[in-house]
C-alpha cells in the first residue's frame, strides 16, 4: 500500500529518496533492533543484505511507515508503495480489492448505466481512467488476461505477487519496496518482474535472495550489527568487496597473534631474569659477602625494579590481547561458515527412484522445472507416496515446519534418531552450524534459513545415511548467506540430487545433469 507519513516520517526535499536520521526502535517486549541508526539511501535501485534476524523487513517496515520508530525520525521523497513477503492473505478477495479500485470502478458502472447520483462522482474524482489504467497495469506486468472480478484464491502464488506488485505501480509511488519479490514466481514471471523494475520511473528499494536479482540494482547495502553501509554495484561487487577485507582481517588476526605470542615470551624471559637475580641476591646475602645494609639496599633496588619490569610487560601482554580482541571482533563467521554434508559413493548404475516421469540412477542431479502450477511439488509427493524412491532419502518441503515447535534443536534430532548417542546428535548438527549452546535454540524462534538447516541435519542423520535428497524451492525465504552455504554445499553433494528451483543462478552453482520439464 502507498503510505501516508506518520509523524516520525516526513517528505525530503534531498536528491537522496530516504534518509535516516537517528533511528532507534524496539520491540514491545524491549528487544532492540536498532539504536541510533543513521543511513541515506540512494535513488536508483537497491538492495539491503544481511542475514536473517538481522532486522531487513523490519526496517522496511519502518521506512514504509508501518512501524514507528521509538525515536529518530525517517524523511522520504514522495510516497512509499510497499509489497511483502505475502502479499496475498485474503483468498477471497478480487483482482480489483487487491488494486485498491473496487468503489471506484463501481462508481464508473453506475454512471455508465445512467447514474447521476454526486456520491459516484465523488468516488471518482479525477480518476475516469483508472479501469483503463488498471488493465494496462496488468498487463504491463504479465497478467493482462486477470479479470478484475477474479479471486486471489483462483490465480496462483506467483500471479499473486505480480498482482501485488501492479497495485502498488498503480498508486504511482515515488519509491517502490519490495520483500522477497521472487518467492514464489517461475522463471516467465520473475522476467516480468525484472522488466517492470526496468521501466519503474522511481526508486527501488528490495530485499531478496534471488542472485540474479542482486545482480540488477545499481547500490548494495548491507545490515550488519545494526548499521546500514552502502555498496556501489551489484552484490558481487559487494563480496568482492567483503572477501577482499576479510583477507585483510585475517592477515591482521596473524600479526596480531604473533605479536601477542612475542609479548608472553618476553614476559616469560623477563620473569626467568628476575627469578635469577633474586636468587643471586639471597645467595650473596645468605653467604655475607657484602655488608648487611648494602646488601638490603641492594634488594630493595631489585625489588623495585623487578616491578617495574613486571608491570611494563603485563602492559606490553595486555595491549597485545586488547588489539587480538580488536582485530578478532572484525572477523566475519557469517561469510565463512560451511554447511558440510555428509560423503557418502553411490553406484552409476543404481536404481534410486523407479518412476516413469521422474527416474533416477547414481549420483544424477535432476532439476524439476515448469512454470507455477504445472505439478512440480505434486510430482515429487507423488514418488514419495508411491513408494518409487529405492533408497534412504531425505525430502525438504518447501514449508518445512516441526511436530513440536517448543523443542530445542537437539531435541528433535534425539526425537527423530533415538538409536544416535549425544556426541553424534552434536556432531550432526556441528555440520549444519549449530554449534554449542545453538543446539538449545528452540525451534518456533529459527530463522527460514535455520529450520531448512535443521530440516537437513535431521533428515541426513542416523545409521543409514540419506543416498537421495529432494528438496523444494530451498531459496525461498532464506538470507543471502544461506543461499551461499546451501548452493556450495550441494555442489559438493556426492549423493542423488532432485531439485525444483526458480533461481536459475542458484541452479547453475549447484551443478544439474539433467532436467525435467513439466
Amino acid at each position: 500500500m502507498s503510505t501516508s507519513f506518520p509523524a516520525a516520517i516526513s517528505p525530503s526535499a534531498s536528491g537522496s529518496p530516504i534518509t535516516l536520521s537517528d533511528i532507534t526502535f524496539a520491540w514491545p517486549d524491549g528487544t532492540a533492533v536498532f539504536k541510533h541508526l543513521s543511513a541515506t539511501i540512494p535513488a536508483g535501485v537497491t538492495s539491503i543484505v544481511g542475514a536473517n534476524g538481522a532486522g531487513k523487513t523490519t526496517l522496511l517496515r519502518l521506512i514504509a511507515g508501518d512501524l514507528r520508530p521509538t525515536s529518530g525520525s525517517i524523511t522520504a521523497t514522495g510516497s512509499i508503495g510497499l509489497v511483502d513477503q505475502h502479499p496475498q492473505a485474503n483468498q477471497t478477495d478480487t483482482v480489483a480489492d487487491v488494486l485498491g479500485i473496487t468503489d471506484r470502478v463501481a462508481a464508473l458502472r453506475h454512471i455508465e448505466a445512467g447514474s447521476v447520483d454526486p456520491d459516484d462522482y465523488t468516488v471518482i474524482g479525477d480518476d475516469w481512467d483508472i479501469e483503463a489504467r488498471a488493465v494496462a497495469e496488468l498487463s504491463g506486468i504479465g497478467l493482462g488476461t486477470l479479470e478484475l472480478d477474479r479471486t486471489v484464491g483462483e490465480v496462483s502464488g506467483g500471479e499473486a505477487t505480480l498482482l501485488a506488485i501492479a497495485a502498488r505501480l498503480l498508486d504511482r509511488p515515488t519509491v517502490l519496496i519490495l520483500d522477497e519479490p521472487t518467492n514464489n514466481l517461475d522463471p516467465r514471471a520473475r522476467r516480468l518482474l525484472f522488466d517492470a523494475i526496468d521501466r519503474f520511473a522511481g526508486s527501488v528499494l528490495l530485499i531478496s535472495h534471488d542472485l540474479e536479482l542482486l545482480e540488477r540494482v545499481n547500490t548494495t547495502m548491507e545490515l550488519y550489527r545494526g548499521d546500514l553501509r552502502a555498496f556501489g554495484g551489484a552484490y558481487s561487487l559487494y563480496r568482492q568487496t567483503m572477501e577482499s577485507e576479510q583477507d585483510s582481517v585475517a592477515a591482521a588476526v596473524v600479526t596480531a597473534s604473533n605479536d601477542l605470542r612475542k609479548q608472553r615470551r618476553e614476559m616469560i624471559e623477563a620473569q626467568t631474569k628476575l627469578a635469577h637475580r633474586a636468587r643471586t641476591a639471597r645467595k650473596a646475602e645468605a653467604e655475607k659477602r657484602v655488608p648487611k645494609i648494602i646488601a638490603h639496599g641492594r634488594r630493595s633496588a631489585a625489588q623495585v625494579s623487578a616491578g617495574k619490569l613486571r608491570t611494563e610487560v603485563a602492559a606490553d601482554v595486555d595491549a597485545a590481547k586488547e588489539h587480538l580482541n580488536d582485530v578478532a571482533a572484525d572477523v566475519r563467521n557469517d561469510l565463512t561458515a560451511k554447511i558440510a554434508l555428509p560423503e557418502l559413493s553411490i553406484a552409476t548404475r543404481r536404481e534410486i527412484v523407479v518412476d516413469d516421469e521422474l527416474p533416477v540412477d547414481g549420483p544424477e542431479r535432476i532439476r524439476v522445472a515448469g512454470a507455477n502450477g504445472s505439478g512440480k511439488t505434486t510430482l515429487l509427493r507423488r514418488i514419495i507416496d508411491d513408494e518409487a524412491i529405492q533408497v534412504p532419502y531425505c525430502f525438504v518441503p518447501q514449508l518445512i515446519t516441526f511436530d513440536d515447535e517448543n523443542r530445542s534443536i537437539a531435541e528433535a534430532m534425539a526425537d527423530a534418531h533415538p538409536e544416535l548417542t549425544l556426541m553424534h546428535i552434536h556432531s550432526a548438527l556441528a555440520r549444519m552450524l549449530f554449534r554449542g549452546d545453538r543446539s538449545k535454540q528452540r525451534l518456533s524462534t529459527l530463522s527460514g534459513g535455520e529450520r531448512l538447516r535443521v530440516a537437513l541435519a535431521i533428515g541426513l542423520a542416523g545409521t543409514t545415511p540419506a543416498e537421495l535428497l529432494i528438496i523444494d524451492e530451498p531459496t525461498n525465504n532464506l538470507d543471502i548467506e544461506t543461499v551461499e552455504q546451501l548452493a556450495a554445499a550441494l555442489n559438493g553433494w556426492n549423493g542423488a540430487l532432485v531439485l525444483v528451483s526458480h533461481d536459475e543462478n542458484f541452479v547453475d552453482r549447484v551443478g544439474i545433469s539433467r532436467t525435467v520439464t513439466l
